[in-house]
């Protein structure tokens, strides 16, 4: 019998975590997810604790409370990392920070079956100098930006599709499970992806994920306020159902997005 692989998924969004866990028990039956964590202090917490084993880390980059790589600031992470993200920004942060491989959402199971097929190799056949060099030449393909972004998307208005250009879209928003795109000439469209999806297929030098409820154009910003608890208001035309807030852990990033 094969000694069971024991996996640690962290991961804030709990349908991306089943979903995994599901898909990783499917690949192997061997494996064991010992633990799911949704953010980095949680994190720090169960890592820093030196009786919890593990084999081998799936991690999302954005958290709830920050960027993942606080973890290996704050708590010593021995294993392998294998990064599950939304965005192709931090491919080399990943790798200096245990990653053996780096995985876009949305994610399908052949992607997570390559990404065990490529750990088992590390592991098993010590080839760890080969995989990496590929991964090396995944990253220049990421940072050359191969990956093409949608110009349009086809939404539908009354009893026909039309095309919306996504330079017109001023900010996606979801709610109850349903997301809108809203243009600048103040237009509102359900749209048929999940805001992760939107993530991957929008510019994000362009567009920005403020929170959890929207995406926000930077030619459409009209201010920004300083908000209550080192928080941050986005002010934006057209106006926005409700308000926009970035969180006080995603002030530095959202400022340097803002000053590219």
């Amino acid at each position: 019998m094969s000694k069971p692989l024991i996996v640690v998924i962290v991961e804030d969004e709990p349908a991306t975590a089943r979903s995994l866990s599901g898909m990783l028990k499917k690949l192997d039956d061997t494996i064991s997810v010992t633990v799911t964590l949704s953010g980095v202090e949680d994190s720090v917490e169960w890592f820093e604790n030196p009786e919890n084993h593990y084999d081998l880390v799936f991690m999302d980059i954005r958290l709830s409370d920050g960027l993942s790589f606080e973890i290996f600031k704050r708590a010593k992470v021995t294993k392998p990392v294998i990064f599950v993200t939304a965005y192709n920004d931090y491919a080399i942060p990943a790798f200096k920070n245990n990653g053996i491989d780096y995985i876009l959402k949305p994610f399908d199971e052949s992607e997570v079956e390559q990404a065990l097929t490529k750990f088992n190799s590390l592991v098993l056949r010590n080839e760890k100098e080969e995989e990496i060099s590929k991964l090396e030449q995944l990253i220049e393909q990421m940072v050359a930006g191969k990956r093409q972004h949608k110009r349009s998307f086809l939404v539908h208005f009354r009893d026909k599709l039309i095309p919306v250009e996504t330079s017109d879209i001023a900010w996606f928003y979801t709610a109850n499970e349903i997301v809108y795109a809203q243009t600048t000439d103040n237009r509102q469209y359900v749209v048929d992806f999940t805001m992760e999806q939107l993530e991957q297929q929008v510019d994000n030098s362009q567009f920005y994920r403020a929170n959890r409820q929207f995406i926000v154009n930077r030619k459409c910003i009209t201010e920004v306020a300083f908000y209550f608890n080192g928080r941050l208001m986005v002010k934006i035309k057209p106006e926005p159902p409700e308000h926009i807030v970035v969180s006080k852990a995603r002030v530095p990033e959202f400022k340097n997005w803002m000053n590219r």
